[in-house]
């Protein structure tokens, strides 16, 4: 097995997650801890009890994927230790996770630049009046034509047949009945809290910015794979510069996942809530094996695929 590990991004929280290992694994409960004591409140508490208002909300949600991904990543190497990555990626706010995999920043740093980025693209969502949508089966060109014509962005390639799009609400309406007006049938509205990697997160993003530049960030020990240029960063400077791109950046996650797979690899490993990028994997890459790690039960299980 040769894997390369990835990270869920906002949208696969849901109470309860990560209870179940941080109940077995002293190690991964440490983790939770640390996030209640560095926050400065229980956010361990709305992560295993909820409610799903409080869990959804930006500010908290990014930290609990965070949280749970890194303690289901602490988890899986102490019973795993051999089994090590050929390459780190990470959807959104996944990437804070896979540096932390890849020793760029321990747990509590990568916690702190992720709550102040959560901060600041939630106040660019308040601030803005924005949406995105899904779009499937559609021609990328034409996508991208249409998006450039109604000033609203592409956020995330994430497979085939799978795109989003971003932008200022009525702008963004104005671009989904010109996709079903080129043929696309399948455009969904999302139900999302803002118009996330687009022009209006410029703002959050340029704020980031600055909080990075007085981080201390080092080269991680393998490669981490960008969203903002799905490819790794030549040095640490690059790679603030990379995450702070990010947040008004398109995600490249369909090319991030072939560049990795392209080195060698033959297994991806998901780290976090859910199975989104699993399934994102199998239509980009079926040939690849997939896992996720997000509970004591997937835990268990992983031998049976070595």
């Amino acid at each position: 097995m040769i894997p390369f590990f990835v990270f869920s991004g906002q949208g696969a929280q849901f109470a309860g997650m990560g209870k179940d290992i941080a109940d077995k694994s002293a190690s991964a409960k440490a983790i939770f801890d640390k996030a209640d004591e560095v926050l400065g409140y229980k956010l361990s508490d709305i992560i295993f009890n909820g409610p799903d208002e409080l869990l959804t909300q930006t500010i908290h949600c990014q930290p609990a994927i965070y949280t749970v991904s890194c303690a289901a990543l602490t988890a899986f190497r102490e019973k795993y230790p051999q089994t090590a990555p050929l390459a780190c990626a990470g959807l959104s706010l996944g990437e804070y996770g896979a540096l932390y995999a890849a020793g760029a920043f321990d747990f509590s740093s990568g916690l702190k630049l992720l709550a102040k980025r959560a901060q600041l693209m939630d106040n660019a969502c308040k601030s803005t009046n924005g949406s995105m949508a899904s779009v499937l089966n559609g021609d990328p060109q034409i996508i991208k034509e249409v998006c450039a014509r109604h000033q609203v962005d592409v956020a995330n390639f994430n497979s085939p047949g799978q795109i989003v799009i971003s932008g200022d609400k009525e702008l963004l309406a104005q671009a989904v009945n010109d996709l079903k007006a080129e043929g696309i049938r399948k455009v969904i509205v999302l139900n999302v809290a803002g118009a996330f990697h687009s022009r209006l997160m410029k703002q959050a993003g340029d704020a980031l910015g600055k909080v990075l530049a007085e981080s201390e960030i080092k080269q991680p020990t393998v490669p981490v794979y960008h969203n903002f240029t799905a490819s790794p960063a030549r040095d640490a400077a690059q790679l603030r510069l990379n995450l702070a791109s990010q947040v008004a950046g398109s995600v490249r996650w369909e090319e991030s996942v072939r560049a990795m797979a392209a080195l060698g690899a033959d297994t991806m490993i998901e780290f976090g809530p859910g199975n989104v990028l699993t399934k994102l994997c199998s239509r980009t890459l079926p040939e690849l094996k997939t896992f996720n790690i997000n509970s004591v039960e997937t835990l268990d299980n992983f031998t049976a695929g070595e």
